[in-house]
């Protein structure tokens, strides 16, 4: 299993509402900005943020990614106002 698998895995263990919701996950290793691009979709909606290495970290050590979180409340509202 690769970096980005093990990721998302976290992510979804950390927030499972992101599958129960229908919301797809993909991230992908940016060199350029060292840091993961996270993309979050559902239907028409469409989310990108960037998660840097450390905070990356903290995901796959069980801590609650808190920027993450933000942003995918944000998403959800977005979703919920559509």
């Amino acid at each position: 299993m690769n970096d980005k698998q093990k990721l998302c895995e976290k992510i979804r263990e950390l927030y499972p509402d992101i599958g129960s919701c229908g919301i797809d996950l993909s991230a992908e290793w940016e060199e350029g900005k060292n840091a993961w691009a996270l993309d979050l979709r559902k239907d028409d909606h469409e989310l990108k943020t960037y998660l840097d290495p450390e905070d990356a970290d903290g995901c796959m050590t069980g801590n609650r990614c808190v920027a993450l979180g933000l942003q995918i409340a944000q998403l959800k509202d977005n979703i919920r106002k559509a």
